[in-house]
């Protein structure tokens, strides 16, 4: 199967057939109604994760009159979600060894201190500084969530869900998070209104410093109810695995910790479509985490530029669990719909760099075309993320799915910290985020059409349990 392919030891399964002296190896295995549950409970947090992380992006004008924060701190209220993955390695291990109850409990608990936090700001007018440092406090504690809530998604796909379900269990695991990074960008500018100083058309209403603030302070309240319920619902109901598995290879022997790190480290095949993943979906973080700084210069309103990124992300959710159903039912195609993908992602993240030119290009610069190329990266960038995930897992198996999207997931962040630690520096002028956005999808192109493919979980599948 190629380089770092498992064993034939490695594939056996743990389970025990009853019937030893038949030839063939019955399978004891049994999808359960409640995964639906389940995956609905991880997916909500994961919502709620992606709403506090892009909280401040879409309101960055306002944010900036209510708090007194900088175009440097927006930057950094962003970046606060790839700094929770410095201890990545710490939550994978907890995953690996406690199961995923107790790891996302621990997640949902982050969220849960982050955002009462960000709501103990009412009655300190006069302390500004202890305001901003309590809110940046409270997005680093939701940014702790992320390894597990970012990372999780095919392990409790491959825990509780058959083999022609799992693709798509995994990108409705992966891409809620997006979904909600996709309403932050509506509900913000909808119930924050923006400064009257930075509006398109000057026929809006005035709005008051306090009203604005008051306004945050709705959404923040709003954001911590919904996480404490969730929270709630976790404790008292969220299994680890069903009393059965579901396929062979949930049940299957896998690597000890210290040997999947090692071995994903030391296979080429990994690292190649590893950055090819890591690169494009960290830069896009970063780069809709801002959107809104990145569109002012091309007069888009702070309401327009919500809106193009929650289309942009809405069409990359639909259209990603529309490809995973579709992965789920031609098997084997994995690097094929990625070449496809990346390959769009390439052709629509330069028409967008091109148009922001017009000075230089002089393409048509619209609100239509901005809309359709923006939209279009969204849709090809982020709906590739579970079409990745499956791949990752079919590359290194036997080692486990959630170590292995560990890796990847802090790979991205690191790319979206990097990113945005630059933009720190260099937050007036921003048409080179655009450049690096394009650059990353060619980058990204290029590693994926020499990649080799194999399928060593769906071998186990396929053949084993035959």
């Amino acid at each position: 199967m190629g380089a770092g392919s498992s064993s034939e030891a490695e594939r056996e399964p743990l389970l025990v057939p009853s019937h030893p002296e038949t030839n063939s190896v019955p399978v004891f295995s049994r999808v359960y109604g409640r995964r639906w549950l389940v995956l609905t409970l991880f997916s909500l947090l994961g919502f709620m994760q992606g709403m506090v992380w892009n909280s401040w992006g879409p309101i960055q004008n306002s944010a900036v009159h209510a708090f007194g924060f900088s175009k440097s701190d927006i930057a950094v209220l962003v970046l606060w979600g790839p700094v929770g993955f410095i201890p990545w390695l710490l939550f994978m291990w907890l995953m690996d060894k406690k199961g995923l109850r107790v790891s996302l409990l621990l997640s949902a608990f982050f969220m849960l201190l982050g955002a009462a936090l960000r709501t103990f700001n009412e009655d300190m007018n006069d302390l500004c500084f202890v305001r901003r440092r309590l809110i940046h406090g409270g997005q680093l504690l939701n940014g702790l969530a992320g390894p597990t809530i970012m990372s999780a998604g095919p392990l409790l796909s491959t825990t509780w869900f058959a083999p022609d379900q799992r693709a798509t269990a995994t990108a409705v695991a992966s891409l809620i998070s997006y979904l909600g990074a996709a309403t932050s960008f509506v509900v913000g500018p909808l119930l924050v209104p923006a400064p009257n100083d930075t509006q398109v058309v000057n026929k809006a209403p005035a709005y008051s410093d306090n009203y604005i603030r008051d306004r945050i302070q709705l959404v923040m309240y709003a954001e911590f109810g919904a996480i404490a319920v969730l929270f709630a619902a976790v404790l008292l109901y969220f299994p680890s695995r069903p009393p059965m598995p579901p396929s062979v290879a949930a049940a299957s022997q896998r690597l000890s910790y210290r040997s999947s790190i090692c071995r994903l480290l030391s296979n080429v095949r990994f690292l190649m479509i590893a950055l090819a993943y890591a690169v494009p979906t960290g830069v896009i973080a970063g780069w809709s985490g801002v959107l809104d700084m990145i569109l002012t210069p091309a007069k888009v309103s702070q309401v327009d530029a919500g809106w193009i990124g929650f289309w942009s992300i809405v069409g990359g959710c639909v259209f990603g669990v529309a490809m995973a159903r579709f992965a789920d039912s031609i098997r084997g195609m994995l690097k094929l719909i990625l070449v496809l993908m990346m390959a769009g992602a390439s052709l629509s993240s330069t028409w967008f760099t091109l148009t922001c030119l017009t000075r230089l290009t002089h393409l048509p610069s619209t609100a239509a075309t901005l809309y359709t190329s923006c939209i279009l990266v969204g849709i090809f960038i982020n709906s590739s993320v579970p079409i990745f995930f499956e791949l990752f897992i079919e590359t290194v198996y036997p080692v486990p799915e959630g170590i292995t999207c560990g890796v990847v997931t802090f790979l991205g962040n690191l790319v979206t910290g990097l990113l945005l630690f630059f933009l720190t520096f260099y937050c007036t002028e921003l048409s080179w985020l655009n450049w690096c956005l394009t650059g990353s999808c060619l980058f990204s192109l290029v590693l994926i059409l020499f990649f080799r493919e194999s399928y060593d979980r769906l071998y186990l599948d396929v053949f084993v349990s035959v």
